[in-house]
């Protein structure tokens, strides 16, 4: 085991909850996998997938797409509606009604991790053309199969997941375009908190019960090749508890791979 193996590997070992880490050093080759390859509840980590479908699909970015608050059920076909009071972006709903362009829904999608704006995207692109781009990068065990809030489409177990490992190949594949929307992400509780201030992180959260997660490109000073981090974690009381530990493991991963090679 490397030293980061094992220092990781000590930080799991005093959590009863479950956590995955994937974590690979762009400028090493470095790898370090601990249960990366468990399939966990995606959460708004599901957003990479849509925002890196849309670079490497034949769409325009600039289309209009018509706002509305109306969607379609993957359990039985029934519609059902995004609540407001569990999206973190009211933005989307003040333009309901009207046409924004695509390009707009996908940065509120990861800059404020909107739900309506992702619902809205991922009907435009089409889920199994989502999909169908991860599984030509090679990520084999992500699952998209619906837009978020589709509770009865949970109540059946039609979720989407996805592993750790997944997540980081999907990041690590990201246009320039894409990484720079997510170094926009204003929601830093996790991997950005176990960082030196100033750090470039791009990234996406997900929560949802007792899951929280984190994925990053983690860019240090001085022009060094960026690591990928996913941290998935799932059991934790709060989400603040399990944020701790995300940014524990990340300050982790830095120490040995950054501050060690300066």
């Amino acid at each position: 085991m490397s030293s980061l193996e094992q220092a990781l590997a000590l930080i799991l070992a005093a959590h009863a909850q479950t956590i995955s880490v994937s974590a690979h050093d762009l400028a090493t080759g470095e790898r370090v996998d601990l249960r990366a390859r468990e399939s966990l509840h995606a959460a708004s980590t599901i957003k990479v997938a849509v925002l890196l479908a849309a670079y490497r699909l034949p769409v325009d970015l600039e289309q209009p797409v018509r706002v509305e608050n109306r969607f379609t059920s993957l359990a039985d076909g029934s519609p059902f509606a995004v609540d407001p009071k569990d999206d973190d972006d009211p933005w989307p709903y003040t333009q309901l009604g009207h046409e924004v362009p695509l390009r707009v829904l996908l940065e509120r999608m990861i800059v404020r991790s909107s739900n309506l704006a992702t619902n809205l995207a991922m009907r435009t692109l089409r889920v199994h053309e989502v999909q169908r781009i991860c599984r030509e990068l090679g990520a084999k065990d992500i699952r998209i199969l619906r837009g978020v809030e589709d509770l009865k489409a949970h109540a059946k177990g039609l979720d989407n997941t996805a592993t750790a490992h997944d997540l980081a190949l999907l990041l690590e594949a990201m246009p320039p375009a894409g990484i720079e929307i997510l170094l926009r992400q204003e929601l830093n509780e996790g991997i950005p908190s176990g960082l030196p201030p100033g750090t470039r992180v791009a990234h996406k959260t997900g929560d949802i019960t007792a899951h929280y997660h984190d994925a990053a490109l983690v860019f240090a000073a001085g022009g060094r090749k960026p690591f990928s981090l996913v941290v998935m974690t799932r059991g934790f009381a709060t989400k603040q508890a399990a944020a701790e530990v995300v940014g524990e493991i990340s300050r982790t991963v830095y120490k040995q791979w950054v501050d060690t090679t300066r």
